[in-house]
């Protein structure tokens, strides 16, 4: 396996250790030495406690809340790990931060998230592997090479399996124009048609429901997002559904972000299941019987192994 003539090495920061350590035990190599925390007056503290010097080193950390930790988190390990002479530093974030704040929406507005990018870049990062962007032309805000993973052949799966071979009374629905393009993949890989919400939105985490294109009536109707965040959107998106008509609605996104009074609007909505992938990690008291969280372990540790190996990512999707 030795392609670099060196070793590979995994770390993980604290924003999601479960996942990493799957990651890690999939692969076959233990997670590496390191120490991060805070000194007293909460600024990141971080000790790599292994020789990296010519490692290939991959750090696994999300960028989820708390958001600014957790990316500080990252930006010190991997400042750290250049300075210590690894070979290559690839940061894996399974959940990028910063992702919606991808444009100017008004004057004087920032872009956080191409100033994010910079900083990965400037602490020392070689590539970034990550999985579903919130807009795929993100990874051209990075000036280093993106393995942009898709979560949607690992729900697609899930899918088939609950609903089985017989899928004539189900369909799509893409809860707004922008995840057109994301639920017709989605749609396709099920063998299923696609309907569409759309809506206008009034203000931040505040949406109504206009109008749906597509026949949904007498259906089972499968939400498909990118991420669901505060709740407000899925939910009257299913409201909406079965007032028009919709016999079940279930959900499903690669990011649960799940922030706010989001448990709680999902737990109190029509909708049946709402299935996430395991980027962002579940809180103690955010697990609830609607939810069920599938892990990213497999396809992550195959790229890790794939761009050790100098292989293609894009087999992944076959």
């Amino acid at each position: 396996m030795n392609v670099h003539g060196k070793d590979i090495k995994l770390f993980a920061g604290n924003s999601n250790r479960v996942l990493a350590e799957q990651i890690a035990e999939r692969v076959g190599v233990p997670l590496g030495i390191a120490t991060v925390g805070k000194f007293s007056d909460g600024e990141t503290a971080v000790g790599i406690g292994e020789v990296v010097r010519g490692s290939d080193v991959f750090v696994i950390q999300s960028t989820c809340s708390p958001v600014n930790d957790n990316l500080m988190e990252l930006l010190i390990m991997i400042d750290a790990l250049m300075r210590a002479s690894a070979g290559r530093i690839t940061a894996v974030i399974p959940y990028f931060g910063y992702a919606r704040q991808d444009r100017k929406a008004r004057s004087r507005d920032p872009i956080s998230a191409k100033l994010v990018a910079n900083l990965v870049t400037i602490a020392g990062a070689d590539r970034v592997l990550t999985m579903d962007l919130h807009a795929s032309q993100l990874q051209g805000f990075f000036d280093i090479p993106v393995d942009h993973l898709l979560g949607s052949p690992i729900l697609a799966r899930h899918f088939k399996s609950v609903f089985g071979e017989d899928r004539s009374d189900l369909v799509v629905v893409s809860p707004d124009v922008g995840s057109v393009a994301r639920s017709r993949k989605f749609a396709e890989s099920l063998e299923v048609p696609l309907a569409i919400i759309d809506k206008r939105r009034q203000k931040a985490n505040v949406s109504e429901v206009m109008n749906i294109i597509g026949e949904i009536k007498g259906k089972k109707v499968l939400l498909c997002d990118d991420m669901i965040d505060t709740g407000g959107t899925i939910v009257n998106a299913a409201n909406a559904l079965v007032e028009r008509g919709a016999t079940e609605v279930y959900a499903c996104c690669t990011h649960g972000v799940l922030s706010g009074p989001a448990l709680e609007r999902i737990e109190n909505s029509c909708i049946k299941e709402l299935v996430t992938l395991d980027t962002v990690p579940f809180r103690k008291n955010d697990i609830t019987k609607k939810i069920t969280q599938i892990s990213v372990a497999d396809m992550f540790a195959r790229a890790i192994e794939n761009i050790y190996n100098d292989r293609s990512i894009s087999t992944l999707f076959i």
